[in-house]
């Protein structure tokens, strides 16, 4: 190995650095940094050769605390590190060649908020004293249930980017570099108008944070987290935030009976993949029943059923 390439696996900082002068957002780039340094710990062990990428993934597999989703990226992020290296003429051949990623399921591992629990968060919520960090808690979970919007599209929002007049959002999607306008439900109009009032926030972040740490600060992902998930805590929800986008595209599909053209309209998805993910699952959730009943005359245990 040439002795830059053997700087760059020993220091982990410099190793980082390979990730400067992608075209990447800077929170894919702290992502990559942050799981560069499983590989650097694997290639000091097992050093850097040809084999090396099949090595670290058979590697991986062997690791049954990590899900098939975390060695995923782990993997992509090695693949994206050895090809930069091998751009860079740094090794001579992209040694990530012929080795596939883990195959993953395509079903949800975590079922999103039902009915029931939405109902029980929309009667709290009605019950809730109108201060500022319960009018901020109910804008917030307004853009999640209504309007679908992922953790990171919440947070990024700017007082100047919501059109209050025409009911009209305008949001950086995931891996988006311009904002694109999303009408707002009429429920979350009413909520930001009140809150706004009520806060008098004239410029710069829509939410901001009201800790002690980082007062006036722009709310982060992290910060949405915590707040959704002591509310969904106190009324006994065990769901993960992302759960209230997973409540919306399902309402949707239902609401619109499967019609995943429209749907993906208000979702925003990409393709219709990961729509037809949830599609499938409604329509197997709906079907057990029928399943269940095939089975209903077969007895192996005492106990009924």
């Amino acid at each position: 190995m040439s002795g830059e390439l053997v700087i760059l696996l020993k220091e982990k900082g410099k190793a980082k650095q390979v990730f400067d002068l992608l075209d990447i957002s800077d929170a894919t780039k702290k992502d990559y940094q942050s799981r560069i340094r499983l590989f650097l710990e694997f290639t000091k062990s097992q050093g850097l050769n040809h084999n090396t990428f099949l090595k670290f993934k058979r590697y991986l597999k062997g690791r049954n605390n990590l899900a098939v989703s975390s060695k995923n990226k782990y993997l992509i992020t090695a693949k994206i590190f050895l090809n930069e290296l091998n751009r860079r003429g740094l090794i001579p051949v992209n040694i990530t060649q012929n080795v596939k990623v883990f195959s993953q399921s395509r079903k949800h591992k975590k079922s999103g908020l039902n009915v029931e629990e939405v109902a029980k968060l929309s009667k709290e919520l009605q019950q809730l004293e109108d201060n500022p960090k319960n009018l901020r808690l109910k804008v917030i979970l307004s853009f999640l249930l209504f309007q679908g919007l992922r953790q990171c599209e919440v947070v990024r929002l700017d007082i100047k980017d919501v059109d209050l007049v025409n009911s009209l959002a305008f949001i950086q999607g995931k891996g988006a570099d311009d904002k694109e306008a999303i009408n707002l439900h009429p429920k979350t109009t009413q909520a930001l108008k009140t809150y706004l009032k009520a806060s008098k926030i004239a410029d710069g972040a829509l939410f901001t944070s009201q800790s002690n740490n980082h007062r006036s600060g722009r709310l982060t992902t992290r910060g949405i987290r915590k707040i959704v998930k002591d509310f969904f805590r106190e009324l006994g929800i065990d769901k993960s935030t992302h759960g209230t986008r997973h409540f919306f595209v399902s309402q949707l599909i239902r609401s619109y009976k499967g019609d995943l053209l429209n749907v993906k309209k208000y979702s925003r998805h990409k393709s219709l993949e990961m729509l037809i993910v949830y599609d499938d699952n409604l329509k197997l959730k709906e079907d057990l029943p029928r399943f269940y009943k095939t089975f209903e005359d077969i007895k192996i245990t005492n106990k009924q059923i």
